[in-house]
Formats: structure tokens, sequence, C-alpha cells
């Protein structure tokens, strides 16, 4: 009790001396930490970032970093996006949601930035906390499957809020493998690991395995290798065996229960013809795969038909193309969070299923494009793709100037995630993109490492 006391006693003496060399430090780490909380949590984590802004403002520490603008001007196109919406209601409800792209850069204007030192804390305690967060699921996990004796309850999320998962539904197994993933960077990529740190990598790797992901897993997977072969001090000297050892992890992750499965109806899938019944375990006989050909050539389908991760998104990509040819949406697109109907419409022209009334299955027309990219060109035109673009553009050009790796992990996972999922539609996805977005491309961050060079 006394080392737990102690070891409380100075992380808190830390946070209040950082917190004195500059007032945003505690405020970031607390919106961050709080992300895998309920919404209302982390909302009012976001006010108080926002408060200790005001707070402690001072003229000489205001700064207008163009990295800051452009989630602001994304912001101001979804609420422009109102006035030519098919569905301003929903439109309207949405602009409240994605209220991060504006206060969060606008609190950042108002703090003093933080250096590099500062930043390279705040992720060391964003990292702790994931870590945190991590092994309490996982022990959540084991006192599950002790009381119900099911496997399920190790892996992925389950079906609603009730059922089995490593993680429960609204969290999100892919949200929450990104939130892992970069905290397993910064302990992963550190020059001198203690025991503690070693531990938290392999715990951090192996849940993100558990939560099996396929997206995410291949990208850590890759990232850990360009680390290896690139950036660590060893790359040279052990890049056969380094080569190795990972070739024959990517052969276990490929073969381990649950984790096959989902990789292998994915590569299966690529065919020209369906998948036999077995190849998803539960699924009844009479369930057709629907092909990833299939979904982007056939002219109707069936509710019989079932679409597997990437079969759906190539469906999607494809009702996308075409809506925006059928309605002229190229500058305009739909209007924020208005694409839905447009969405149900092509599900009812291709005869998809359609989920059971009063049944938590609803069915495909109520999912949205899964593709951040697609969803911003289909709700607000090329501009809002355009927008897009610029931020992922400039997040990876800072990243690759500052030669920090953590954040190269951060601006390579967002682009690959943004091709599978629709982040910044998601309240967590918004909050977490923005705030590292501004933490990271921060103008001293960059000048610090640049100057730094120079002096060498």
């Amino acid at each position: 009790m006394v080392n737990i006391y102690n070891f409380s006693k100075n992380v808190i003496q830390n946070l209040i001396k950082e917190n004195k060399n500059n007032s945003s430090f505690i405020p970031i780490i607390l919106v961050l930490s709080t992300i895998p909380l309920p919404f209302a949590i982390n909302n009012i984590s976001v006010g108080i970032f926002l408060l200790a802004s005001f707070i402690t403002f001072k003229k000489v520490n205001f700064t207008i970093q163009k990295e800051h603008l452009f989630p602001v001007l994304l912001y101001v196109l979804m609420a422009v996006s109102f006035f030519w919406s098919i569905d301003s209601k929903e439109t309207l409800s949405a602009l409240s949601k994605e209220l991060p792209l504006l206060l969060i850069p606008l609190g950042c204007l108002f703090f003093k930035t933080n250096t590099a030192e500062q930043k390279n804390k705040i992720i060391e305690y964003y990292s702790h906390v994931m870590a945190a967060y991590v092994i309490y699921y996982c022990l959540r996990a084991i006192i599950r499957y002790s009381i119900f004796g099911d496997s399920r309850m190790f892996f992925y999320h389950g079906a609603n809020e009730f059922d089995y998962g490593l993680v429960p539904k609204l969290l999100n197994a892919i949200h929450m493998s990104v939130y892992v993933a970069v905290a397993f960077f910064y302990f992963f990529t550190k020059e001198i690991k203690t025991k503690s740190d070693t531990f938290f990598s392999v715990l951090l790797f192996a849940f993100i395995l558990l939560l099996s992901s396929k997206n995410i897993i291949l990208v850590v997977v890759l990232l850990s290798l360009i680390y290896i072969l690139f950036f660590s001090k060893a790359a040279h000297k052990l890049r056969l065996r380094n080569l190795i050892i990972f070739g024959l992890l990517l052969l276990i992750v490929f073969s381990i229960g649950r984790i096959k499965d989902r990789f292998k109806v994915e590569f299966q899938s690529n065919t020209d013809k369906s998948l036999s019944a077995n190849v998803i375990e539960g699924i009844p006989a009479s369930v057709h795969y629907v092909s990833i050909k299939e979904a982007w050539t056939n002219p109707t389908f069936t509710p019989n038909d079932y679409f597997n991760g990437t079969a759906f998104r190539v469906y999607q990509f494809r009702i996308f193309t075409e809506l925006i040819k059928e309605n002229d949406a190229f500058f305009t697109g739909f209007g924020l969070n208005a694409s839905y109907s447009k969405i149900k419409e092509k599900a009812m022209q291709y005869n998809l299923y359609m989920g059971v009334e009063n049944d938590s299955d609803s069915g495909y027309q109520s999912k949205n494009f899964h593709n951040q990219y697609v969803q911003n060109f289909a709700e607000l035109g090329v501009f809002g793709f355009i927008l897009l673009l610029i931020m992922l553009t400039v997040n990876i050009k800072n990243a690759i100037i500052s030669k920090d790796f953590v954040h190269f992990a951060f601006a390579f996972l967002m682009i690959s995630l943004f091709l599978t999922e629709s982040f910044l539609w998601r309240q967590r996805g918004v909050v977490f993109f923005t705030m590292m977005y501004c933490l990271f491309n921060s103008v001293p961050k960059v000048r610090d490492v640049q100057n730094s060079s120079k002096a060498e």
C-alpha cells in the first residue's frame, strides 16, 4: 500500500509540475484518457479543456497555426451543408457531435504550445492509461469466461451491449484497436526499455490481436517491421533475424482460431463464386456469401445474401459512385449525415437484407459508407474530400519531418483506418483524431527537430 501511495503521489506531483509549465498539459491528457469512457465523461473533459484554455489565456500564447485551421474549415463546411442538405434535421443534430473539429483547434489557439518534450510526456501518460484499460478488459474477459465458459469473451466486441466480446459494442473493437495501437508504439519504440515497457508492449500487441481488427493488425505489424528495419538502432545488424521473427509472427496471427476465421472469410471471398456455408461457424447453410466481384457487378441481390466486411465496403463504394452521378452531388454532396436515405433507397433497389422489425439486427440499409473518404465526398462534396486529404497529407508530412515514429504511426493508422471506417462520424473518433492531430501538428515540434538537426 505504501508503494502504491508513493507512486500515486509522484504521478500527481509530476502532473502538477508539468501543468504549471503549460496549462494545457492536464486538460489534454484528461480528454485523451476519457475517450473509452461514456460520452458524458469525455464531453465534460472537453469542456474542462476549453474552460482552461479561456481562463489561462494570455495574448503572448496566441498563435495561429495553419495545420489547426483545416479541422475548423471542415466543420464550417459541415455547418454550411445544412443549407443544401436533403435531410436538414439529421444534419443539424450531427453538428453537435462534430463540434470537437471546431472547439479543440480553437482551444489550442489560446494555450501556450507544448514543447516536444511536453508532447512526449502527454503521450507517455496517455499510453499508461490505455495500458490500464487493457488490463481492465482482460480481467473482465477472464471473469466473464469463468462465469459463462465462452471463449468469445476474449475476442472482438459483442453483437450488442450485453453480448459476448472483449470490449462493449458501443466502444467498438476496431476503434479501441486504434487507441491501443498508438499506446503500443510508444512502448515499442522506446530506445531504452524497462521491464514494464516490454511487458506493456507485449500486452498491448496481444490485445490488438484479440480485438481481431484485420486492418489494424496488418498495419500494426507493418509499422513494427518498418520501425525495426529502418528506425531502430539495431536495424542493420538484426535485419535478417527480425524478418524471420516477424514472418513467424504473421503465420501465428493467421492461424489463431477466431482471428484466422476473420481473415479467412475476407480473402476467400475474393472469387467469382460464393463461399461454402462452412466458412463462418454458425451461419445457416442457406446463406449465400457475396464475393467481391459479385458485390461490384451483380444487378440485384436477395435478402439471403451475406456480405463480409470487404464485400460490403465494395458494394458501398459502388452505390456511392452511382449516387453521385444520379443526383449530381459532386460539388455539394447530400449534407452532413444526410446520406442514409439514399443508402436505404439503394438497398431497396438492390433487394438487400433489410433486417427484422423490433430486432437488434437492423439490416444493411442502416449502415453508413464505412469509408471516411467516401463519407466526406458523399455528404460534403469534393471540397470535403479535399479538406480531409489535406489534413492527412499535413499529418504524414510533419510526422516525417519531426522523425517522431509515434506520430508517424498515428498518421499511417488514420490513412488506413479511413479506408474501412467512417471514424470522424463517431463521437469518440472525432475527439481522438482532432486532439491527436492538433497535439502532433504544432509548429514548435517540427521547428525543434529542424533546429536540432542544423545544430548537429
